[in-house]
């Protein structure tokens, strides 16, 4: 099997755009906070990959990748808090759930050992995460909002090309 290493870019090219709201948008508000601590959230997306990169040592590159990618996650983690914030709500790590508040749980997450299942686990969830936004930008007015999310899709793309080579590297037979 030839090993490849993972990619060192791991975002999408470009600036971010700024990260500010309009104003005040409950609904908008909500949405971005279920991307922050919500099931299908950031904080999923961070904290699957860094489990990825502590299981993986064996296998430098692919823990490399895995911290890689876990560190733009972070890089979106913050700026939907920051966006929650300005929309008018407390960005901690939760999200709504049946009209309350549900704190963010390891629960969420998916604990595979194998790295086939690791590696398909995390294309699911980052194809989840862009269908996802993309539902959002269907309704969210807010230009601000709505230009951070379509960057952070494109950065979500970019994992899963990264994730699908790795796949094809240590994965296949």
């Amino acid at each position: 099997m030839e090993e490849i290493p993972c990619e060192t870019r791991y975002t999408a090219e470009g600036a971010y755009p700024e990260v500010r709201a309009s104003g005040r948008d409950r609904r908008c508000a909500l949405a971005v906070l279920s991307n922050v601590g919500g099931g299908v959230s950031e904080m999923s997306a961070v904290s699957q990959y860094l489990y990825g990169q502590f299981t993986n040592g064996a296998r430098p590159e692919v823990a490399e990748c895995f911290r890689g990618i876990a560190e733009v996650e972070m890089h979106h983690l913050n700026i939907f808090a920051r966006l929650a914030r300005q929309l008018g709500e407390d960005p901690r790590l939760w999200g709504p759930f049946q009209g309350r508040y549900r704190y963010w749980s390891p629960e969420y997450l998916n604990y595979p050992r194998r790295l086939d299942q690791v590696i398909r686990y995390a294309v699911e969830e980052e194809r989840g995460t862009i269908r996802k936004y993309r539902q959002q930008l269907r309704w969210i007015g807010d230009e601000n909002v709505a230009a951070n999310l379509r960057r952070i899709i494109a950065d979500e793309e970019v994992h899963v090309q990264l994730l699908t080579g790795l796949y094809e590297s240590y994965c296949q037979d």
